[in-house]
């Protein structure tokens, strides 16, 4: 089979779980090589996580560059693995910085891009990518007709799933481009834990709207998520209310959610916050307006106050995980 090369996204030594889910998509389509970029000391832990789920190979490299310069020295070693791999297609995760890397990766090899797939099959003429178009209106297949495939994939498009492979580790010394220093990181600042899952790779998001009526009102969405070991998500209303961070916005002009469950709560369902989250599996709303047009999109709908429902949803949660 041909083989696909998978960029690990990886921190602190750990590997992110929309690389395993990369990795298992890889294996439906070819055979996966891993790409693990400045790991440093972590790089044959992250390795032999990289073959528990299926890398034959893990290509890894080591340069002050990656950790000193932002997105081009990710694609200088993109370019070079690729470039002496010949793979069928390059998978990295859609996340802004992973966006880049494929743009510019694309435009080296002379390759088209696919960008925000959810879904990778094999085709007869190459690597087969669904996505989601227009708000989610239209699903959309496509494949890259020329080059090298290079697509970047949406967590929680797939479930991770184990597949010990060789997971046989190749150190290469990447060539820079002049290009590699052109931006610096001056300073880092660490971001202020809330002990809960990253938004975008959630597997279960709960949301509050306009209809939360103040930043207090957060609090029983909080206390919902946190029964179910969710991410707190809120809508562009809400904050720009200033009710909640905008780090936490989900819809068009915000964060991109596709968990498994996303929990909608006094929100309308206007076009531009289904754009962050139809792609969701199963979707609950509740709301008081039976008129909503949130409840078009959902599978479950509670027409109700959610500083009702919530609380007795939160309190049966907790009786049943006992």
């Amino acid at each position: 089979m041909a083989e696909i090369l998978v960029l690990v996204d990886h921190v602190d030594g750990v590997v992110r779980k929309p690389a395993l889910e990369l990795l298992t998509l890889a294996r439906r389509i070819g055979t996966p090589v891993a790409v693990v970029l400045g790991a440093g000391d972590a790089a044959a832990a992250v390795a032999a996580k990289a073959g528990e789920f299926g890398a034959e190979r893990v290509v890894t490299a080591e340069a002050s560059e990656f950790a000193d310069y932002l997105v081009v020295p990710k694609v200088d070693a993109l370019a070079q693995i690729a470039a002496s791999v010949n793979p069928a297609a390059v998978l990295v995760t859609s996340s802004g910085e992973g966006k880049e890397i494929a743009a510019r990766l694309a435009l080296r090899l002379g390759s088209g891009v696919i960008t925000d797939a959810v879904d990778l099959t094999a085709g007869e003429q190459g690597p087969v990518a669904t996505q989601s178009a227009f708000a989610a209106s239209f699903t959309v297949t496509s494949r890259v007709s020329q080059g090298i495939a290079v697509i970047t994939v949406k967590p929680n498009a797939a479930a991770p799933e184990q597949a010990p492979a060789a997971g046989t580790i190749e150190t290469v010394t990447v060539a820079f481009s002049p290009a590699a220093t052109g931006t610096k990181v001056t300073s880092r600042t660490a971001r202020v834990s809330t002990g809960r899952p990253e938004l975008t790779e959630a597997a279960i998001v709960v949301s509050g709207g306009r209809g939360v009526g103040a930043a207090e009102g957060f609090s029983v969405v909080e206390a919902l998520a946190d029964s179910l070991g969710a991410a707190v998500g809120a809508s562009r209303a809400a904050v720009d209310a200033g009710w909640y961070p905008h780090s936490n916005q989900v819809g068009q002009t915000g964060k991109q959610v596709s968990p498994q469950l996303y929990i909608a709560n006094g929100i309308s369902g206007a076009i531009q916050h289904r754009a962050g989250m139809q792609t969701s599996k199963t979707i609950v709303a509740v709301n008081k307006d039976p008129e909503a047009p949130i409840f078009e999109l959902a599978d479950f709908g509670v027409v109700g106050d959610l500083f009702t429902v919530l609380p007795q949803l939160t309190e049966e949660i907790k009786t049943r995980k006992g």
